[in-house]
C-alpha cells in the first residue's frame, strides 16, 4: 500500500549507513580517518532522527486515511441496506462517528453548522462536508510543514557536507615545494572523501524521499476524496430549494386569498339577506297595524323603513369592503409575482457566481502549475550547479 511506503525510508538508510561505514573501513578492518568517520555518522544521525519524525507523521495520517476508507465501505454498506435512503438521520446524534479524534472533532464541527441551519422547512442553506474534512486537514495530521521541506533539508546537508570536507582537506593542506605537497595529497583526498560521500547519499535520499512522500500524500487525497464522494451521495444533508421554499410560500398565500374571499362572500351575502328579511317584515308589520291601530302605526312603519334603509346603507358599506378586500388580494398576487422575479435573480446570480468560482479556481490552478514548473525548474538548474 501506498501509505506504508515510508517504511521503505528505514530500508535504504540502513542500506546508506552500511555502505558509509565500509568504505570508511568498519567492517574490512582498514583504518581511515576517524574525523571523516564522525562527520559521516553525525550527518547519519541527524537524517535518521528525521526520518523517524516524519514517520511517525506517515503513521498518523495512514491511520487517519485507513479511518476514512473504513467509513467509506461502512456507508457504501449501510446505503445498499437502506434502499438507498439517506443515512444523514442516523449520524445527526452520533458524536463518535470516528474513532480517529481530527476526523471525530471535524465531524461534530460538522454536524453543529447542519444543526444552526435547520429551520421549520428544513436546512436553510447547503453546507459541504469537505468544509471541515478537507486536505488542510490531512496536512496538519501528516505535518506537511515539515515534511515538506525535509527534501531540501537532505539536499542542504549534502551540500553542508561538501563543504566542510572541502574545508577539512584544504585545512590539513600545506607545503611551499612539490615533495611536501604531495606529503599532503592525502589528507585533501580525505577531506574530499567527506565531501563525496555526504553530498551522495544526501541527494540520494532527498529524492527518494520526495517520491516517498508525493506518492503517499497523492494516495491519502485520493482516499478523502472517495469518502467526500461517498458522503455526498448516501448521507449528506439536503437543503430546501428556493424554488420549493418559493412555492410553498405562493400556496401559502393563495390558500390565504381564497380563505378571505370566501369570507367577504358570506358577509356580502349574509347582509343582503338581513336586509331584504326587514324589509318584508316592515311591510308585514305595517299592513297588520294599520289596519289595527290606522294613524298611530303610520309613523311606527315609517321608522321601521328608516330602519330598513338604515340596513341597506350598510350592506353598500359591506360591498365596498368587499371591493377593497379584492384589491387586496390583487395587491397580494402582484406581490407574488415580484417574488418569483425576485427568485429568478437569485437563481441567475447563483449561476454568475459559480461561473466566477469555476474561473477562479482555473487561474488558481493555471499559477499552481506555473510555480510548480518554475520550482522544478529551479531545482533542476540548482542540480546543475550542484554537479
Amino acid at each position: 500500500m501506498k501509505s506504508r511506503l515510508y517504511y521503505i525510508l528505514f530500508l535504504i538508510y540502513v542500506v546508506a549507513a552500511a555502505f558509509v561505514l565500509y568504505v570508511n573501513g568498519v567492517f574490512t578492518g582498514e583504518e581511515g580517518s576517524l574525523v571523516n568517520l564522525t562527520i559521516n555518522i553525525v550527518f547519519l544521525i541527524i537524517i535518521g532522527i528525521l526520518f523517524i519524525i516524519s514517520a511517525i507523521s506517515f503513521s498518523r495520517l495512514s491511520y487517519t486515511t485507513d479511518e476514512l476508507v473504513a467509513f467509506t465501505s461502512r456507508l457504501q454498506k449501510e446505503y445498499k441496506e437502506a434502499n438507498g435512503k439517506n443515512l444523514w438521520g442516523s449520524y445527526q446524534e452520533r458524536n463518535d462517528a470516528f474513532e480517529n479524534e481530527e476526523l471525530r472533532n471535524a465531524f461534530n464541527k460538522y454536524r453543529l453548522r447542519i444543526k444552526s441551519l435547520r429551520t421549520k422547512r428544513g436546512i436553510s442553506a447547503p453546507c459541504d462536508l469537505e468544509e471541515y474534512i478537507n486536505e488542510d486537514l490531512l496536512d496538519r495530521v501528516s505535518m506537511n510543514f515539515f515534511n515538506s521541506g525535509l527534501s531540501g533539508t537532505f539536499t542542504g546537508l549534502g551540500i553542508l557536507g561538501t563543504f566542510l570536507g572541502l574545508s577539512l582537506g584544504l585545512g590539513s593542506f600545506s607545503g611551499n615545494d612539490i615533495f611536501t605537497v604531495s606529503d599532503n595529497v592525502g589528507a585533501l583526498l580525505s577531506g574530499m572523501k567527506v565531501a563525496f560521500h555526504t553530498s551522495v547519499y544526501g541527494i540520494f535520499f532527498s529524492l527518494v524521499f520526495n517520491f516517498i512522500y508525493r506518492s503517499i500524500m497523492s494516495d491519502a487525497y485520493e482516499k478523502l476524496e472517495e469518502f467526500l464522494c461517498m458522503f455526498r451521495q448516501t448521507a449528506q444533508p439536503h437543503a430546501v430549494r428556493e424554488d420549493e421554499a418559493s412555492a410553498a410560500m405562493l400556496v401559502y398565500q393563495a390558500s390565504m386569498s381564497n380563505t378571505l374571499k370566501q369570507v367577504l362572500e358570506i358577509m356580502k351575502g349574509t347582509s343582503a339577506d338581513q336586509a331584504a328579511g326587514v324589509g318584508r317584515i316592515v311591510e308585514q308589520f305595517t299592513g297588520q297595524m294599520q289596519t289595527a291601530l290606522d294613524a298611530d302605526f303610520k309613523k311606527l312603519g315609517n321608522t321601521l323603513k328608516a330602519a330598513g334603509e338604515t340596513q341597506m346603507a350598510n350592506t353598500a358599506n359591506t360591498k365596498e369592503l368587499v371591493d377593497a378586500v379584492a384589491a387586496l388580494v390583487e395587491v397580494n398576487r402582484n406581490v407574488q409575482s415580484a417574488l418569483a422575479k425576485a427568485m429568478d435573480r437569485q437563481e441567475e446570480f447563483a449561476g454568475q457566481l459559480k461561473e466566477q468560482k469555476e474561473k477562479l479556481e482555473s487561474t488558481c490552478n493555471e499559477i499552481n502549475e506555473e510555480i510548480s514548473s518554475q520550482l522544478y525548474a529551479f531545482d533542476q538548474m540548482r542540480s546543475l550547479y550542484e554537479k
